[in-house]
C-alpha cells in the first residue's frame, strides 16, 4: 500500500467531531448493572436453549418412534414442527431480552447537550394566527 492510500486523520477532524457531541455538564453516569450481565450470558443462553430444545425430536428419532402411524403424519413429524415452532419462539425471547439489555445500557451512558433550539416568540406567544380546531 502506498503511503498516499494510508489512513491519515483529516485536518480537524477531531475538533469538528467534539464540537458535535458535547457531554453535558456535570453528569455523572450510571454505573453498570444488571443488563451487562445479562448481555454476556445471552450468547450461553441462546446456544444452550437451542440445543435443549432440540431433544424431544432427537429422542424420537433414536428411541424408533419415527414409524409412520395410520393417519398419514409421524410423531416425529409433530414432534419436529412443535420443536421448530418453539425454537424460533426461543429466538425472539432472546432477542427481545437483548434488545432491552442494549437500550437500558445506552440510556445509562453519558448524557449530550441538545442543540439549541432558538424561539422567535419566548416572552409572549403569537396572537394573530388563526386556529382551525
Amino acid at each position: 500500500m502506498s503511503p498516499a492510500f494510508a489512513c491519515r486523520p483529516m485536518p480537524g477532524a477531531g475538533s469538528a467531531m467534539a464540537e458535535w457531541f458535547k457531554r453535558l455538564p456535570g453528569f455523572r453516569r450510571t454505573p453498570a448493572g444488571i443488563e451487562r450481565t445479562v448481555l454476556r450470558s445471552l450468547p450461553k443462553a441462546w446456544s444452550y436453549g437451542s440445543l435443549l430444545l432440540m431433544l424431544p425430536s432427537l429422542l424420537v428419532r433414536l428411541g424408533g418412534q419415527a414409524a409412520s402411524e395410520s393417519g398419514g403424519t409421524s410423531t416425529a413429524t409433530t414432534i419436529d414442527i412443535w420443536v421448530v415452532a418453539l425454537i424460533f419462539l426461543h429466538w425472539t425471547i432472546v432477542l427481545t431480552v437483548a434488545i432491552g439489555a442494549f437500550i437500558v445500557m445506552v440510556m445509562k451512558g453519558p448524557a449530550y447537550v441538545a442543540d439549541a433550539y432558538p424561539l422567535d416568540d419566548a416572552e409572549a406567544p403569537d396572537t394573530n394566527t388563526t386556529r382551525r380546531w
